[in-house]
């Protein structure tokens, strides 16, 4: 049920370069566009990496779900986020929407969307999560959590 994304590889530095400057700095969490459209690998003898943003401002952040754990259904006004699942499959609720996604997934939470993870397994579960706008722990509006936070 998990929506397919491009991951597009590039091999030499100027595709890098040209990849690079494609990726574009949003002037505001309301002008949002799918970011996991810029995602992109590069290959080198060892291996590989993913390259998520360049040259602009973003947090950066692992968050790890304990098993049968799950965040509070929230939702931001200040910043969008993307998320990508390393390890294990993640519970998650974006709108109306609820699947298990699973590792190597990119998911885009557009500003303002109700969103949620959990971890339904019986390992500890984690998400890369990149935060584009500006970032702030009391930018959270929590619509239900378990831990009674308001």
């Amino acid at each position: 049920m998990s929506e397919q994304h491009t991951t597009h590889h590039v091999d030499t530095p100027e595709q890098l370069a040209k990849a690079a400057s494609a990726q574009v700095t949003e002037p505001s969490p309301q002008a949002y566009r799918d970011r996991t459209q810029d995602v992109f690998v590069i290959e080198r003898p060892w291996g590989e990496f993913q390259q998520f943003a360049t040259n602009e401002t973003v947090t950066v952040k692992t968050v790890t779900i304990r098993p049968g754990q799950r965040l509070s259904l929230q939702h931001h006004a200040e910043r969008n986020e993307m998320w990508q699942v390393l390890d294990h499959p993640i519970d998650v609720t974006l709108g109306e929407r609820t699947w298990a996604a699973q590792p190597g997934e990119l998911i885009w939470v557009p500003v303002g969307t109700l969103h949620r993870m959990g971890n339904s397994g019986d390992q500890p579960a984690r998400i890369l999560e990149l935060a584009f706008g500006d970032f702030d722990e009391g930018d959270i509006t929590r619509v239900e959590d378990d831990y009674r936070r308001d």
